[in-house]
């Protein structure tokens, strides 16, 4: 018989030996799991080109030039949506100036901005430039609206005073032009864009807006023909609008929130790209590169692009579809702009109001059935 010495060193030897081959089996899934993609915090200027080329669709068409947002109480859901949303999620919008103001809420770890119109794609281009050159928001504000800050007014100005300060300050055409010139060469030289000779002098036509109308630049203003309905807001009005509380909520009413937009631009994370939310390409191109980067969508802002879908017998279905295949989860939201009829006056300076839903409760009632038409959207998100 063993004696009992040699058998407990048998044993100890034999557990030893099970212990470093676990060790050696786990030792490759562990690194193998480590090496899975996953959103960058950062974008080099060639990803950010490429995610925005790749996944865009052609350039649509849109009636109207749509400068500015037109919607006047999209601060109003911001309290309720942060306390909704996961943190450190993705974030996808539509249109041009309103997704600021979330972004700064939410504070995602990468946005991206998607619309049919190309235009879009460089007016945000146009944004991304003014605020990687603009260290302050005051600095931000008179560059976007081609005129130069008096050297007297602070930057640490409310927001109601520095669009006070704006307004009061003549059209410097000959300053605008060198703001102009600073974004191309912001876009082309610095990040080394390959924007088109169309693209610059898109550029050329926003920014020369803004400089003529200063912020009484609306949505109705520009070349798309479309005057809408009733008194539009103007930039104005837009940043200077507040929550129920009286709280300021812009993006331009907090260093805070500039701060967080600026950093984000400079470290590349707020993309651009043009497609149809119905369309074929687009919206799952995105939702691909998220997932297999293990990220989740957790706001998106559609404002009222649904009621244009419901114009079609099919683009609805389509569009729902699309949004079947991204990345959420249970805390994901949708972000909607709604005429006063589909519900209450949100501001009493408001046209519409921004609606929230979460995005898992439609589809699961469109997979259901219950949706056929636009107001049972709105009946979900009351």
């Amino acid at each position: 018989m063993m004696p009992n010495a040699i058998r407990r060193r048998t044993r100890a030897g034999r557990l030893a030996a099970l212990a470093l081959l676990a060790v050696t089996l786990a030792t490759p899934v562990a690194r193998a799991q480590s090496t899975l993609p996953t959103l960058p915090t950062r974008y080099a200027d060639s990803t950010f080109w490429r995610l925005m080329t790749e996944f865009s669709e052609p350039d649509g068409f849109f009636q109207s030039d749509n400068l500015v947002s037109n919607e006047t109480s999209f601060q109003w859901v911001v309290p309720t949506l942060r306390s909704m949303t996961r943190p450190d999620g993705v974030y996808l919008g539509v249109a041009p100036e309103q997704n600021f103001t979330f972004i700064a809420a939410l504070k995602p770890k990468v946005a991206f901005i998607l619309d049919i119109r190309r235009g879009n794609l460089v007016v945000h281009l146009m944004y991304k430039a003014l605020f990687e050159t603009s260290p302050n928001r005051v600095d931000f504000a008179f560059r976007l609206f081609g005129r130069k800050r008096p050297d007297q007014l602070a930057t640490s100005v409310g927001v109601e005073e520095l669009f006070a300060a704006i307004a009061s300050m003549p059209a410097d055409t000959a300053y605008a032009r060198a703001v102009r010139q600073e974004i191309k060469d912001r876009l082309v030289k610095g990040h080394g864009f390959a924007l088109s000779q169309q693209d610059l002098e898109w550029i050329d036509y926003v920014h020369g807006t803004f400089a003529g109308a200063g912020p009484g630049v609306r949505y109705n203003m520009g070349r798309g023909g479309y005057s809408g309905f009733g008194r539009m807001p103007n930039y104005s009005d837009l940043m200077t609008e507040s929550d129920s509380l009286g709280t300021h909520r812009s993006y331009l009413a907090t260093d805070e929130s500039y701060a967080t937009l600026r950093d984000m631009q400079e470290r590349n994370v707020i993309v651009p790209f043009t497609g149809d939310f119905a369309g074929t390409k687009a919206l799952k191109a995105f939702g691909d590169y998220v997932r297999a980067n293990k990220g989740v969508v957790q706001a998106i802002y559609v404002s009222n692009v649904e009621q244009y879908l419901f114009r079609s017998a099919d683009n609805w279905r389509r569009y729902y579809d699309n949004v079947a295949t991204l990345p959420i989860d249970s805390t994901s939201v949708f972000i909607r702009s709604a005429t006063q009829g589909w519900n209450r006056v949100q501001s009493p300076r408001s046209r519409q109001n921004e609606l929230l839903c979460p995005v898992q409760v439609l589809l699961d009632a469109y997979k259901a059935g219950r949706i056929f038409g636009y107001g049972q959207v709105f009946e979900l998100c009351r």
